[in-house]
């Protein structure tokens, strides 16, 4: 399947994408409906485990497939994957499961998701300097303000790869390369990028995104990867029998963790939602998620000038390519832009609503791949 094909063949979308045949889906940066595909491998397993053992059906070969699938998204090695749920989890467990001593300090973005803020923070109780990026636009983080920010005492930097009110998309390559060469830790939550443009792993150590956004998949069915080099760093806070060894689930006497990433998996995993997990990202491959990111950088480049023609001002309207992202927010300064996010929910149309520290009110458009341009249009006469 292409996106060609998508787009020009209505009953092939409506079929993949049952959501289009009742309404307008613009709110893939929040929570995603499933494809059909995604729907069906999740009720076909389910069916299935309604006969007997649940995990006997899939298991191990579900974990075996799912770690293949994020590889190929990841451009890294199976081993270095794990599945342990949703983005603030698997962040948790980067946080908690690091050690640092009282002098060191870490850098964050104070106006990131709280997902990848609050786990950080946490660390000021033991005597870590959280360091907060000091930043002149919502979201807009470039290489020299991560590098003037950090010193010989920084550990780790964590960042977002977009933004998830402002759409800007982290250049975050040159960020890592610059960091490992002063062997900062590069810490990347990627549930924004993830599934819609190609978000590989050669320059960050760890990374976290779940799969109910771009991803196309299930809610708690995320995303973890660990940098081989560093697992031997990075100890779960969890124990359980599937990542401590228990041969014929025996407890030892002594904590020997498995190997590799799955170390991370402490026990019994989330299986309808890796059964989904994988069936949505075998459908993003088969398309092409630098297709996805063609398309995306297509709608936006004539629905930001169509709402800045109607008097908007778009976040980022001028981002260059690098930076841009299928997350298109816009305002007016100073109005409240709830009756026309209500405008256009009754109009069968989900876009996000959205507000920044200073309680400026925003509406954020995150199309995927699969909508059309009189889907875009529509709304752009609603607005």
């Amino acid at each position: 399947m292409t996106i060609a094909e998508v787009l020009s063949n209505e009953e092939l979308r409506r079929h993949e994408f049952p959501v289009v045949q009742k309404k307008i889906f613009l709110a893939h940066a929040g929570d995603c409906p499933l494809p059909r595909r995604v729907a069906q491998a999740v009720a076909d397993y389910a069916h299935h485990a309604a006969a007997g053992d649940q995990e006997s059906v899939i298991f191990p070969s579900v974990l075996e497939d799912g770690r293949k699938l994020a590889a190929q998204l990841l451009n890294c090695q199976d081993e270095e994957v794990a599945f342990v749920g949703p983005t603030s989890l698997a962040l948790s467990y980067f946080a908690s499961g690091l050690k640092f001593r009282k002098r060191d300090n870490i850098l964050i973005y104070h106006d990131d998701y709280p997902s990848n803020v609050y786990p950080w923070m946490a660390l000021a109780e033991q005597g870590i300097e959280v360091r907060l990026l000091n930043l002149r636009g919502l979201g807009v983080i470039r290489p020299r303000d991560v590098l003037g920010q950090v010193d010989e005492n920084t550990r780790l930097v964590a960042l977002a790869s977009c933004h998830f009110v402002s759409g800007f998309r982290l250049d975050y390559a040159p960020i890592g390369r610059a960091l490992r060469e002063r062997g900062i830790l590069f810490c990347l939550d990627g549930i924004q990028t993830l599934g819609a443009f190609p978000t590989t792993m050669e320059h960050v150590d760890m990374l976290a995104a779940d799969a109910h956004k771009w991803l196309l998949g299930p809610c708690g069915a995320g995303i973890m990867y660990v940098r081989r080099e560093i697992q031997a760093r990075l100890n779960p806070p969890v124990y359980g029998w599937h990542n401590v060894r228990c041969p014929n689930f025996v407890a030892q006497e002594r904590i020997a963790y498995r190997s590799g990433a799955k170390k991370y998996e402490a026990g019994t995993h989330n299986l309808l939602g890796l059964v989904g997990l994988n069936a949505a990202m075998t459908l993003l491959l088969e398309v092409g998620v630098e297709h996805i990111a063609r398309e995306l950088l297509r709608k936006r480049a004539w629905v930001v000038p169509a709402l800045q023609a109607k008097g908007y001002t778009v976040l980022n309207a001028d981002a260059a390519l690098e930076n841009a992202s299928g997350i298109i927010t816009f305002f007016r300064p100073g109005a409240d832009l709830a009756p026309l996010h209500q405008k256009l929910l009754d109009a069968d149309i989900s876009p996000s609503l959205r507000v920044d520290r200073a309680g400026q009110r925003y509406i954020r458009l995150s199309p995927h791949f699969y909508n059309t341009d009189a889907e875009l249009q529509r709304v752009m006469e609603l607005v």
